[in-house]
């Protein structure tokens, strides 16, 4: 049941109109999912959009509406939607056969690839998620220092596995959320990102840390900016105590430039995982990282050395339809500017917002690096100019959310109408196809979707 209702809501009454077809797939599927989805970034008052097809920068929902897509496969397509070359790799690999149960070609090509683009991969083991590789990466840590504990940052998103599974929106005193064992929690630092001191004195007090993991632009994708010198500090604290550091890569590789964060801030990790853009858009998901960690899966290293192995399945690792997309779009990001593409246009947008914002007078900005946007709601009520804001410059406490759902609820509905698909209420990930057009069909809209927040006093002037 909506809390937002057409009869209060000129906005969501807008919404609901232009997506009964989306109203009635939901209702189907509130019968068969819990809450109606399958992943919990599309729970949407009153319903999430379903999508038909999808090219380029654009797709059309299940009313034939036009929007221009600014989630892009939760950031896996940087190349945008239906890429010719990524889609003609998988569909001639579906010809082939898309599950041999046995080694393929593909996957070593698909490594070597990653072996030549990635500054820490010196060996390469494929997952399915990057939920799957963070597991993999926290254990393999483990392992290898014989050390039972994590280091996480608080908002730093992991995926859901237990380890990561709070500390993220929530339980930002490290208490577990439900169904993940107190035991298990104990076993994780988790501290605010920036504070060398802090990293310093938690190794100090404590000689069971095998390793710190972080998204290395910041939480959730630079949502809230960390600094390379923060990452050079990590890596020199982590040396000293013989710890292993793990950038979690899975939005940032290949997408901030060919060879990840770790490549554009000169900061080698020992570890590093990914998924998204690894697998062209498909399913799939990698650690890559340091020979003599990664050995802990080999069976011959195993046996020469007199130990146990850490053991590690996964019916769909490297499935070669994945690899074949993989490869032809790592293929494409290693050889052309795609990255650098993706960025100018992030830039465009940007711009283009802070541009709209301060003529319709209001106190928030866009901001972000790389190819993704971040929307700052100012919750606060902060003296901002969207024109001269340097999220980079402010405390860590400013970016601490907004808790105004509804306004930010009706953001989002409000700029689905106006004729764009935003990461949420939260900002806009773009890729390398979001041309001139798009950017100005995105202004327009971010445009009229303020104007419907103002009609509806949800916005004030700048201060």
């Amino acid at each position: 049941m909506s809390n937002l209702t057409p009869t209060n809501s000129a906005i969501v009454a807008a919404y609901v109109d232009t997506t009964p077809g989306s109203a009635a797939l939901h209702r189907e599927a509130s019968a068969v999912l819990p809450s109606g989805i399958v992943h919990d970034s599309r729970h949407t008052d009153p319903y999430p959009i379903y999508s038909q097809r999808a090219l380029g920068a654009r797709k059309w929902d299940v009313d034939g509406r036009e929007l221009v897509d600014f989630y892009g496969g939760h950031g896996a397509l940087i190349l945008g939607h239906c890429n010719p070359t990524v889609t003609e790799a998988a569909q001639a690999q579906l010809a082939l056969g898309t599950h041999f149960g046995t080694c393929h070609a593909l996957e070593i090509a698909w490594a070597q690839l990653i072996q030549q683009m990635v500054p820490c991969a010196e060996r390469v083991r494929f997952t399915s998620s990057g939920t799957e590789a963070t597991h993999m990466a926290v254990r393999l840590a483990r392992a290898f220092t014989g050390r039972p504990k994590i280091m996480r940052f608080q908002r730093h998103f992991h995926g859901w596995h237990d380890h990561m599974a709070f500390g993220v929106d929530n339980h930002f005193d490290g208490s577990p959320t439900p169904g993940v064992l107190l035991e298990v929690a104990a076993e994780i630092v988790l501290l605010q990102a920036g504070d060398l001191a802090a990293v310093e004195r938690a190794f100090a007090q404590d000689d069971g840390i095998a390793a710190v993991i972080l998204e290395p632009t910041g939480a959730s994708t630079g949502m809230v900016p960390l600094s390379a010198e923060f990452l050079r500090g990590l890596r020199a604290v982590t040396q000293n105590y013989g710890a292993v550091l793990i950038f979690d890569e899975v939005v940032t590789g290949f997408r901030v430039a060919p060879g990840g964060a770790q490549q554009l801030t000169g900061v080698t990790p020992d570890l590093c995982t990914f998924a998204k853009i690894v697998a062209g858009g498909l399913p799939g998901g990698a650690v890559a990282g340091r020979k003599d960690i990664i050995d802990w899966l080999d069976f011959d290293v195993a046996a020469d050395r007199k130990r146990e192995k850490v053991r590690h399945q996964g019916t769909y690792n490297a499935n070669p339809v994945s690899a074949s997309a993989g490869i032809a779009a790592l293929t494409l990001i290693r050889d052309t500017d795609v990255c650098a593409r993706a960025t100018t246009a992030a830039a465009a947008l940007r711009d283009a917002f802070n541009r709209v914002l301060a003529e319709e007078d209001v106190p928030w900005a866009v901001y972000g690096d790389h190819s993704v946007l971040h929307f700052f709601t100012n919750p606060n009520g902060l003296a901002v100019n969207p024109l001269s804001w340097d999220a980079n410059a402010q405390p860590v406490s400013v970016f601490t959310g907004d808790p105004r759902k509804t306004l930010l609820s009706k953001l989002y509905l409000a700029l689905v109408v106006a004729g764009i698909d935003p990461k949420g209420a939260r900002g806009a990930i773009v890729s390398a196809v979001h041309g001139p057009e798009e950017i100005a069909w995105a202004t327009d809209s971010w445009r009229r979707a303020l104007r419907m927040l103002k009609a509806e006093r949800e916005l004030t002037s700048a201060p």
